[in-house]
This record gives structure tokens, sequence and C-alpha cells, in this order.
């Protein structure tokens, strides 16, 4: 029975990435729709395509103190209802505002579930497997835009065009509410219990999820994330959160077929290109997952920053003219691929270790929150920037990845096989008020 709640456990949290992905990617196969439909200019095309990601920041922002305070499984119950709400009211919303409101609740649930997932699963995960099992979070928000892809083609295929974007919007409905399904009757984290003194519920929520023993709750925990007691694992999510962002990996992505239209690619298919990125991108997710409880954290976020930073001064390259253009292609593949296997396979894995248990949804909250505001910042000015210097995006990408390399070799503590508890307190500076 244990073994088969704590594996109904990471199944349940694994889709929320899912959904996570889905609901980001499915979008695209609907904007024609929406262009037609409401009326709308590109501006408020940009509104309506745009109001998930002002949510998920929303979300990311404000999703870590409840979580602290009730518990992440608690408020995943929630999120799980926003995220079906969101997908049956922008399947049906006959106005723009009310499709805007429902994308937004929508945002909330995709950037609330990048806070309290990973942390759940962090917290109910062995040392030796945690890498592995919160990267299932990643791999499922690579599954989740590809199947977003293909459900859009074949719900194309098999109904009439002028509802089809709807029922492209509702089918997210289904895991959603799968999601909710699976979370009901599953405990809340042994760790987060034991830290509020629980610890007959703990006792016996780490019997029902198979964990050997809860280690003790950190001791002079406040119960707020306090600069002077939480400085160093502050400063690392922040910092992993921007440079999971100065990559260039969601520019990259958001603007695929720009990039490959300013190379002079005006034959090659879109879909093709999304395909083989998106391929590589999945592919490389689980090596990265396979490899990152042996590896190690530091090693993967040192290499991937190298290997990114080479492939992105190639397709700088190949826009000043110095490289033929039939590279740009393998170039953007070897990208996604270093990016999948490190900061890809890292980042949702390294914020959830790095913060004690009574502080680690709102200091989860922090890296995700600056992913997300650097996401949002990157994607408005790449265009702008590149229209006077197809090259020059590229070239700071690629300085971002050799610094980042260069930081995580000299500040960034390696975690892996690490219990939570030893390290928070290594991190965590403790001194008198």
């Amino acid at each position: 029975m244990s073994g088969a709640t704590h594996t109904r456990a990471v199944v349940a949290m694994s889709l929320g990435g899912l959904l996570f992905g889905f609901d980001t990617a499915v979008i695209s196969g609907v904007t024609d729709a929406l262009r037609s439909n409401y009326g709308l200019s590109e501006a408020g095309l940009g509104l309506a395509v745009s109001a998930a990601l002002w949510g998920t920041l929303v979300g990311a922002l404000f999703s870590g103190a409840p979580g602290d305070r009730w518990g992440s499984l608690a408020v995943l119950r929630v999120i799980g209802f926003l995220y079906v709400v969101s997908a049956i009211g922008c399947a049906v919303a006959t106005t723009l505002t009310g499709f805007v409101a429902f994308r937004l609740l929508g945002g909330l649930a995709i950037g609330a579930s990048s806070v309290l997932v990973p942390v759940y699963i962090a917290e109910i995960s062995s040392a030796k497997r945690r890498g592995l099992l919160v990267g299932l979070f990643q791999f499922n928000i690579v599954a989740g835009i590809l199947i977003a892809y293909l459900s859009n083609y074949l719900v194309a295929q098999a109904i009439a065009p002028d509802i089809a974007w709807r029922w492209k919007l509702g089918v997210a409905a289904v895991p959603a509410a799968l999601f909710l399904i699976l979370l009901t009757g599953l405990p809340q984290s042994p760790r987060w219990l034991s830290a509020r003194g629980r610890s007959n519920e703990a006792d016996r929520a780490a019997v029902r999820l198979g964990l050997d023993a809860i280690p003790a709750g950190e001791s002079g925990g406040t119960g707020r994330l306090d600069w002077r007691l939480h400085a160093t694992p502050i400063l690392l999510a922040v910092a992993i959160g921007l440079f999971n962002q100065l990559s260039g990996i969601n520019a990259i992505l958001y603007y695929l077929n720009d990039i490959f239209a300013a190379a002079g690619f005006t034959g090659v298919s879109g879909d093709v290109q999304a395909i083989a990125i998106g391929v590589a991108n999945l592919i490389a997710t689980v090596i990265g997952m396979g490899v990152i409880d042996r590896v190690g954290r530091k090693p993967l976020l040192i290499g991937g920053g190298i290997v990114t930073a080479i492939a992105l001064a190639g397709v700088a390259l190949v826009y000043m003219g110095a490289a033929s253009p039939a590279l740009l292609l393998p170039l953007l593949i070897l990208f996604i691929a270093a990016f999948a296997m490190s900061q890809g396979a890292v980042i949702w894995v390294y914020l959830s270790e790095i913060f004690p248990t009574d502080v680690r949804a709102r200091g989860q909250a922090i890296g995700s929150a600056t992913h997300w505001v650097a996401n949002a910042v990157l994607s408005f000015a790449f265009p702008l920037i590149a229209q006077f210097d197809r090259a020059l995006p590229f070239w700071g990408f690629a300085a971002a990845m050799l610094l980042q390399a260069l930081l995580v070799w000299r500040f960034f503590p390696e975690t892996r096989g690490r219990d939570l508890e030893a390290i928070s307190a290594d991190l965590t500076k403790r001194t008198i008020a």
C-alpha cells in the first residue's frame, strides 16, 4: 500500500508538470481563430496570448506563502480546480474579456504549480532519487508541450474548423480532472507536518508513503523568509532562475520561426522545425533525468553552460555571415539538447533542495518568479534588439552561459545525495537578532 501511495503521489505531481506544459503551448494552435472570432488586432492578440504569462508570474509570486502555511498538497488541490475552470472557461468564452480572465486563471495555476509541485515531490523523496523524481516535473512539462501540439493537430482533423479551437482549449480539462482525482486521499508532506510539530500525523503520512524515517525538522526555524538567515539560498535561487532565462531558451522557442526565416529558411516548415526541436528537448530531458543523481547538479550546470555557449556563439556567427546557414538547425538542436540536460533538468530540483522546510515553498517562489520575470522581459526585448543586429542577442546569451558556468563552479554547492535538512543547515546563516 505504501509503495502504491508514493507512486500515485509522484504520478499526480508529475501530471501537474504536464498541465503546465500543455496549457503553456496549446495557445499556439488557436491564435488565428482568436483573431477572427474576437476581431482582434495584433495588440489584442498579444493581450489574449500573454494573459497566461502574467497570471503565471502572479501565481509564482504568491503561492509560496499559502504553500508553507497550509501545505503544498492542500494548495495544489485548489490549483487543480483552477486548471479545470480555466480549460472549460476558455473553451466556452464568448467575449475577449472572458477569455482573458480564464487564461489568467490558467496562468495562476501554472505559476503555482512551478512552485509547489517540486516542493512536494522533494519532500517525499529519498536523497538518492530526489533528482530523478523532481526531474519528472520538467520531463512532463516538455511532454505536455509536445502533447499540446499533437492534440491541436488531432482536434483540427476531427472537428469542424469553426469550433475546433474551442475543443483544442477544452481538452485540457481532462488531464486537469485526472490531476484532481489523483490528489484525493494523498497525505500531506511528512516533512511539512513534522516542521509544524504534528509528529503523529507526520509518522502516519510517512508510513503511507513508504518513507523509512522522518528527519527531525530543522531547529531554529522562524517560519519567515529572512535575509539574515536565508541570504545564501535566496541568492542561489535568484541566480538559477535568472540564468535559466538568460540562456535565451524561451525567447528562442517563442520566436523560432522568425529565427529560421531571418536566416533565409523560407522553405522550411515551421511544424518540422518545432518537431525537431521538441524531440531533441524530450530526449535530452530524459538523459538529464537519468544522470542527475549520479553526475550531480554542478557538473550538469557547468558542462551545459559551456556547450550552450558554444552553440549560441555558432548561431551568432551564422547571422554575421561567418558560418553557413545550413548549420543553424544543428546548432539550435545542440543548444536545446545541452539546455535540457543541464538547466532544464536541474532548475526545479535545485530550487526545491536549498531552503529549509518551514520556508521551502516561499523560497521556491523566489526562484520561480525570477524565472518568469526574466522570461517576460527577455521575450519582449529579443525582437527589439534583433531588429538592429540579429547576432547580438545570441552573443549576449552565450556570454551569460559562460558567466553561469563560472559562478556555478565557484559558488554553487553540490546537493546530490544529501538530505534536505543537511543542505539547508549548510546554507542557512543563523545569526542573533
